[in-house]
């Protein structure tokens, strides 16, 4: 069976659009409708005229689509495709430590459960999370979750305090500091690009800290210049795609594999084969609980608003 003819005419017979993350494998990246980050593809998941939207992604972000989206069918290649980030804020703690600070606003990064995000008043993502802070009154305290790295870094750029939920991905904590600089000597003029995600110790080595979507802007923009990129492994397939002249490395893990870069396991689990079946099946699908919904949609549409 031809994959890509077969998933090509079940989209149209389905009226389906795939969104896929940077992070997919690259066959996945090939056949998608739309390749973003995390805000575009919320964006793109709120705007779609679509029956069927297959996310290949991880868990939350078909979430998200659904929350948005609560008369569409929303499936995802791999039900067990979770976070590690997400993982790291349970709801029923999380609650607690809300409620233990009731003056403060919240305000969860996107990669979280829908749990969470009906326990937020704002969401954000690393393309937008330093504008959303800023647009909060400076006598405002504010709870900010899960992620303790991107929280300092933006306590950093803002100037900011904020109570951070400590939570991490464990991806973006996989950078070795020692072989990053073993690797930036190997290439000394290679400048470092990293995401927002990482430790505090590899962004300050950076020459450029953003998203996804940012960080393929920021090579777009410097095509002549060659660059160490800190962040899942994935985004190097678009950035080659677009940029095929441009010299790019893997920035290090800590641990040894056979890409010698950092990948996400969840993200990885997404096959192509696994997107046929599903947009196929039209399952695993994707719910939300309507109550838990109607909550989380609020501090969604308010980011959506903020990043018009």
């Amino acid at each position: 069976m031809d994959l890509v003819k077969e998933i090509q005419r079940l989209k149209k017979e389905k009226n389906a659009v795939i969104l896929a993350h940077y992070y997919q494998v690259p066959e996945i990246q090939d056949i998608a409708d739309y390749v973003g980050d995390s805000l575009g593809l919320s964006q793109k998941a709120a705007e779609t005229d679509a029956d069927i939207i297959v996310f290949a992604g991880v868990h939350f972000m078909a979430e998200t689509a659904k929350i948005l989206n609560p008369g569409k069918t929303v499936v995802l290649p791999d039900l067990d495709a979770g976070c590690s980030l997400a993982d790291s804020c349970p709801p029923d703690e999380f609650e607690k430590f809300t409620k233990a600070h009731p003056d403060h606003i919240v305000i969860t990064y996107v990669n979280c459960s829908a749990e969470i995000k009906a326990l937020t008043d704002i969401v954000c993502t690393s393309s937008n999370a330093l504008k959303i802070v800023n647009s909060i009154p400076k006598d405002q305290p504010i709870i900010f979750a899960p992620d303790r790295n991107l929280g300092q870094y933006i306590i950093n750029e803002t100037g900011r305090e904020m109570l951070l939920w400590d939570g991490s991905c464990i991806v973006h904590e996989a950078f070795s500091m020692e072989k990053l600089l073993d690797l930036h000597k190997k290439y000394p003029d290679y400048k470092i690009i990293a995401h927002p995600e990482s430790e505090t110790h590899i962004l300050n080595t950076a020459t450029y800290i953003g998203s996804t979507s940012g960080m393929i802007d920021y090579v777009r923009q410097h095509q002549d210049e060659k660059f160490i990129v800190a962040t899942e492994a994935g985004i190097l397939h678009k950035m080659k795609e677009e940029m095929p002249n441009t010299e790019l490395v893997p920035a290090p893990a800590k641990e040894d594999n056979t890409c010698a870069c950092s990948e996400c396991h969840f993200m990885k689990m997404n096959t192509f084969q696994k997107l046929h079946d599903c947009l196929l099946n039209e399952s695993p699908q994707v719910d939300v609980d309507e109550a838990i919904r109607e909550r989380a949609l609020l501090p969604i549409q308010r980011m959506l608003d903020l990043s018009k």
